[in-house]
């Protein structure tokens, strides 16, 4: 459905040159997903009666886990579409006048007063403007289904890469702005260079054993049979090939992966990226691609961590946990700009999923699905609000001296000053969704950590279980700032409202949508059977008990 759609989609943008239809677009590419996601609906009962299915010769292995989060892809990508598929209206006061347009023997020509009214609707906003937006959105989506069902190397990395190069074009699509463009450039020179530890790994891993299938890979790596004098050997030994040398190949995979989910100590490119982006792409691009990714893994995981040798490779996921976890609360204490806040807030987050990937039981899996289903709503929740505060602040004259406020109008803590008195109840959403990354009860995102802590400390993990208890407390120290600004402190005299002519609301699409976000952190505590249910039912499907 979806690359039948993108085609169709690429013969219609061929043949129209009239970019206010890019809006039409967006919308029918939400109706393509929301379709997509009742097909998979229609379909899920397959995957459920048993282990999965493959399909394609064993490239693609459907299974419960990877079938359920592909309905979930289909249900937040048409969220985060909602962005561009509408735009925040501006009303216009009686008192605004025409002063910024010219005019011939006081009449307003047709031109200067179209000008005028796309300014007032803003429909020259960037995002209305470029027809790509939705086809590369839908071939990241099709790179990202197809990753978390491959089965194959070869199927993996073509999957990755798809995913990988529309993310290089997503990030530098608004190409007027030099943030944007160096940006994406640093994204795509170290998305290259993951992408390159990820072939490094598989070539390891197909040179010691001769083959593509992670199937084939986890038989040939742990199977064993009888030797001549009655004592059982590995195969591999008797072969000639090196168990090391497969550790050593999903070890380096491993690395390329954590690169691309900004898991510390490969963290270091994602605060600057995610900031100089625009912020409606980095809606997209801090949170669609890591749920792939990190499905991908879980099933790599269970099947390959079995080692014959003592050296774990899935080790290194403990390790990026603790130093996740440290470095995401640290480097979050002193930030003054809100993007990169939330970007330390992703990276302190992926420390509790990979430490709950890891540990590998059925109350780990549960508490991963749990955690990442929650998160990823939460901090699609958060950038919703950013937005909408940006636009309210947009024809205001605040802070009119920031670089590239085009595009993203609200970059830092400051601008949050007072902001409760003028819109009390976006930032009451602001203000549960912030406390719920924080873990605060009885919020859904305490429950989430709550899981991740438990089935680590039933599994001996107390260290690590220590780490994340301190790092949640001493994190909730930069999500009270957030706050604590927009709560407890008036606006300064340099931010007083200007152009008070021109106010902007958000549409109903945005307040309906952060309302039902909202509600489903603020509403858990009432209904928490749907989601430990399935979390439950999938984490057995998927080890089989």
């Amino acid at each position: 459905m979806l690359l039948i759609s993108n085609i169709f989609l690429l013969l219609v943008n061929a043949v129209t040159s009239r970019r206010e239809y890019t809006i039409l677009f967006n919308r029918v590419a939400i109706f393509i997903l929301l379709y997509s996601g009742i097909i998979g609906h229609g379909s899920l009962y397959v995957t459920c009666l048993d282990t999965g299915i493959g399909i394609y010769n064993g490239l693609f292995h459907s299974t419960a886990i990877t079938h359920s989060f592909d309905l979930f892809i289909y249900i937040i990508a048409p969220i985060i579409l909602l962005l561009t598929g509408f735009y925040a209206r501006r009303i216009v006061q009686p008192i605004i006048s025409y002063n910024r347009f010219e005019s011939k023997n006081g009449l307003f020509s047709k031109g200067y007063v179209k000008a005028y009214r796309n300014a007032v609707m803003g429909i020259d906003a960037p995002q209305f403007t470029i027809l790509e937006y939705p086809l590369i959105i839908l071939f990241i989506l099709i790179g990202a289904i197809l990753l978390m069902s491959s089965s194959d190397l070869v199927s993996m990395f073509l999957a990755i890469e798809l995913q990988s190069y529309g993310l290089y074009i997503f990030a530098t699509l608004y190409r007027n702005s030099e943030w944007s463009t160096s940006a994406g450039l640093t994204y795509f020179l170290l998305g290259g260079l993951s992408s390159c530890f990820i072939l490094l790994g598989s070539a390891l891993l197909y040179a010691n054993c001769g083959l593509t299938s992670l199937d084939g890979i986890y038989v040939f790596y742990n199977i064993e049979m009888p030797s001549a004098f009655g004592e059982p050997i590995s195969t591999i030994y008797s072969f000639g090939a090196k168990p090391e040398i497969l550790s050593m190949g999903f070890l380096i995979m491993s690395v390329g992966y954590l690169f691309k989910v900004s898991a510390a100590p490969f963290h270091f490119w994602s605060p600057d990226v995610y900031d100089a982006l625009d912020t409606v792409v980095t809606t997209f691009v801090a949170n669609l691609p890591k749920i792939s990714i990190l499905i991908f893994l879980l099933g790599t995981v269970q099947h390959g961590s079995q080692n014959i040798t003592e050296f774990s490779w899935t080790n290194v996921f403990l390790v990026s946990s603790f130093l996740s976890l440290v470095v995401g609360t640290v480097g979050g204490l002193v930030q003054f700009r809100i993007k990169k806040l939330v970007t330390y807030s992703t990276i302190s987050h992926v420390g509790f999923l990979l430490l709950a990937l890891s540990i590998n039981s059925v109350e780990s899996i549960q508490a991963f699905i749990l955690y990442l289903s929650q998160y990823m709503l939460t901090n699609i929740n958060v950038f919703f609000i950013i937005i909408l505060i940006g636009y309210s602040l947009q024809n205001k004259g605040i802070n009119s001296n920031l670089l590239d406020r085009e595009h993203s109008p609200l970059q830092l803590i400051s601008q949050l000053k007072g902001y409760f008195f003028h819109n009390p109840m976006l930032s009451l959403s602001f203000a549960i969704t912030i406390f719920s990354l924080a873990g605060i009860p009885p919020l859904l995102g305490f429950f989430a950590k709550q899981l991740v802590l438990s089935a680590a400390l039933n599994n001996g993990y107390v260290f690590l279980s220590l780490i994340g208890i301190l790092t949640s407390v001493i994190g909730a120290v930069y999500y009270l700032m957030l706050i604590k600004a927009m709560f407890f402190e008036k606006s300064d005299s340099s931010l007083k409202e200007q152009n008070l002519g021109v106010s902007t609301v958000p549409s109903s699409p945005f307040t309906i949508t952060i309302s039902v976000l909202t509600l489903i952190n603020l509403l858990f505590i009432l209904y928490p059977n749907i989601w430990l249910s399935s979390a439950n039912i999938l984490a057995t499907i998927f080890l089989n008990i």
